[in-house]
């Protein structure tokens, strides 16, 4: 299964569909699965599909060896005339996010796995923010963080610095965190302001502070392939 550390300095992409019916993310779902289980792109070295849970969408988190092989691999005429039109008569937003791993951090100590075979409950928080407070917002949501290992359910949480999209203006960071299940994510959101430990409130206080826009879904991985496979 896909692996995931800040120590890696490959490029890892994640790419973000969102739909406005369940039966269009099906769609997506079996052409993602498709193009997955097809692939054999220099550079490539995994993807992993998961699907909306609290709103239609996808989202792909696929690791490359670097920018140069990514590229090559957009500027083929199938992923021009054949894999974004095809994907665009599904979604109703297309965001192709390069990021480098900023901080990762798993309550095992181990790093951070993706896999159908987890179940985890994936949240997907995409953070706009301007570029001279980009480095500022990856500490807070990543170093900051360190009191989650103490909350019940939760699994792991990765920050990726934004370096490049398409569909996507501005600087950003993305947040990816695991949780045991819905229940216990839900537990954590629902904490009084009163009654957070002040970690986490000067936490939440500095990530307010430098975020220009906020734009999150929740997820549930349902397909992964690595290169040799």
């Amino acid at each position: 299964m896909p692996k995931i550390s800040a120590e890696d300095k490959n490029l890892t992409v994640l790419n973000i569909f969102t739909t406005d019916a369940p039966e269009k993310q099906e769609g997506l779902l079996g052409a993602m699965r498709e193009i997955v289980d097809s692939a054999a792109y220099p550079g490539w070295m995994s993807s992993t599909v998961h699907a909306g849970v609290d709103k239609p969408g996808t989202a792909n988190f696929i690791q490359w060896r670097s920018r140069a092989d990514l590229e090559d691999r957009y500027n083929k005429e199938e992923f021009e005339h054949r894999t974004l039109p095809l994907f665009g008569e599904l979604t109703t937003s297309i965001r192709l996010l390069q990021n480098e791993i900023g901080y990762s951090q798993a309550k095992s100590g181990d790093k951070v796995e993706i896999s159908p075979a987890r179940g985890d409950y994936t949240v997907i928080t995409v953070f706009g923010v301007e570029e001279k407070n980009q480095d500022d917002l990856v500490d807070a949501l990543g170093p900051s963080m360190k009191f989650l290992n103490d909350i019940p359910g939760y699994v792991s949480h990765t920050v990726l610095k934004g370096i490049a999209a398409r569909g996507l203006e501005g600087s950003f960071v993305v947040s990816y965190s695991q949780w045991e299940n819905k229940e216990a994510f839900d537990a954590y959101q629902a904490v009084e302001q009163g009654d957070k430990p002040a970690a986490r409130q000067d936490a939440e206080k500095r990530t307010g502070s430098l975020l220009t826009s906020v734009d999150s879904n929740t997820y549930q991985v349902v397909h992964t392939r690595a290169a040799g496979e």
